[in-house]
């Protein structure tokens, strides 16, 4: 089926892009002097001690990304992943629901998973814009917390879906890459869930870094997982 060809080539870009982008925004904060006197360097905001991150949560995302020249590569990386994230979301729905009954049609992780990619879309556009107000702030991290929200959900959904169709779908899919992308959501939402207490409280600023970076990771992981989980047809 030419839709799951398409399916599979979109999920593992919009895996390859945004982890190439964050890893490659914190190897130009880690290593700001290979860019000194030139016209790429970094502010110094954006320099950050010799760190991993995913260990040691040294940097946050936001920090290596918000800056010159890391924004050239960040805004654009996140805003172009996102954009194959709502044709992601449209031609899987498409897809799954060409397997049921037209009663029994839902496009509800559709929406959600556009949503995630509109708010991705927002918050890499606004990311390293400078406003000294309040409700700007929380703007931002309104925006940040629902890409993240309305992505876990749709992802919940999507998998929920999978799971109730695979006698269906079976001869398409890899069964096995199915359980571990329900336990790969299931680690996201309890994780979610646990660390939510921390997040919103002030101090713990390492383990936020770490998580955030680990966090994203997982969620990018998902669509590794569905390029491997939709078999070739031929």
């Amino acid at each position: 089926m030419e839709s799951i060809a398409q399916i599979k080539k979109l999920s593992l870009w919009i895996f390859i892009i945004p982890f190439v982008a964050i890893n490659l925004c914190l190897f130009i904060s880690v290593n700001y002097q290979i860019f000194d006197n030139t016209f790429l360097s970094v502010d110094q905001i954006g320099r950050t001690n010799p760190t991993f991150p995913y260990f040691d949560g040294g940097v946050s995302i936001s920090r290596t990304a918000r800056t010159y020249p890391a924004y050239l590569v960040f805004k654009p990386s996140m805003i172009f992943a996102s954009i194959l994230l709502i044709l992601y979301w449209i031609k899987t729905n498409k897809l799954i629901n060409s397997f049921e009954d037209k009663k029994n049609r839902n496009n509800t992780f559709k929406t959600f998973g556009i949503l995630s990619a509109i708010f991705l879309i927002v918050h890499s556009i606004f990311l390293g814009v400078k406003f000294d107000y309040d409700i700007y702030k929380f703007f931002r991290r309104f925006v940040l917390l629902s890409f993240i929200i309305f992505e876990i959900v749709a992802q919940s959904l999507l998998v929920y879906r999978f799971f109730k169709l695979k006698s269906l779908i079976k001869k398409y899919i890899n069964n096995y890459v199915l359980i571990l992308k329900i336990i790969l959501v299931s680690i996201l939402v309890i994780v979610a869930i646990v660390s939510l207490p921390i997040v919103v409280t002030s101090g713990n600023v390492h383990f936020k870094h770490g998580l955030e970076w680990n966090y994203f990771v997982g969620v990018i992981i998902f669509y590794l997982l569905t390029f491997l989980f939709w078999k070739r047809v031929e």
